[in-house]
């Protein structure tokens, strides 16, 4: 496991491309949000999820995966959402949201018996920089560990994933509140899990 240190106001762009090329070889990083540090691989390669959900046993069909889109129009791609949905994320995003809808025919197999995607654009530049080069979204799902320090230190994440993952990117601490989950699957917009984000209508 290697750590590389990047920071959002002067991105290092030969880490970025070591962390992309990585993703690209089905590999497993750990990176910042605007949540929590989150665990993730490229989000069209069914092996590195199935690796994740292993990992974090996440092997029920119940349990929503999540991705990180480049922006709403990438997120066109694998979510199916209206007008008036579509307003309420250009309103929120990039923001600390996770918005659940019906997941389309694109996302590999590891989604199938999951009808539905959570689509996260988040108010960071180094987790958007990386989906931007990689060219399609990433796997998110929040890194767990045993008090806040864990969930929000890189290095002693690193120290609970070391054998687990291939690159972690130390941008710093982290933030240990959530993405607020907003449920769009019905139509309506129902908050799920509050976290750090207000959702403005």
């Amino acid at each position: 496991m290697k750590i590389l240190p990047i920071i959002e106001d002067n991105i290092n762009q030969r880490f970025i491309d070591e962390v992309v090329d990585t993703l690209r070889d089905g590999g497993i990083v750990i990176y910042p949000t605007d949540t929590i540090y989150a665990i993730g691989c490229d989000a069209l390669n069914n092996q590195a999820i199935e690796r994740i959900c292993a990992m974090k046993s996440m092997k029920s069909a119940k349990t929503n995966l999540s991705i990180i889109c480049h922006d709403i129009s990438d997120a066109a791609q694998y979510a199916k959402f209206d007008n008036n949905q579509f307003k309420v994320m250009k309103r929120n995003l990039p923001g600390p949201f996770t918005f659940l809808f019906p997941a389309l025919s694109k996302l590999p197999k590891a989604f199938k018996g999951r009808r539905t995607v959570g689509i996260r654009i988040p108010d960071n530049v180094i987790a958007r920089t990386i989906v931007e080069n990689l060219g399609r979204p990433i796997l998110s799902t929040s890194v767990a560990g045993p008090d806040e320090d864990y969930r929000s230190e890189p290095e002693l994440i690193a120290e609970t994933y070391a054998n687990q993952v291939d690159i972690v990117v130390d941008a710093g601490r982290g933030n240990v509140l959530p993405s607020t989950v907003v449920d769009c699957t019905e139509g309506d917009y129902e908050i799920v899990r509050q976290g750090l984000g207000e959702l403005i209508y």
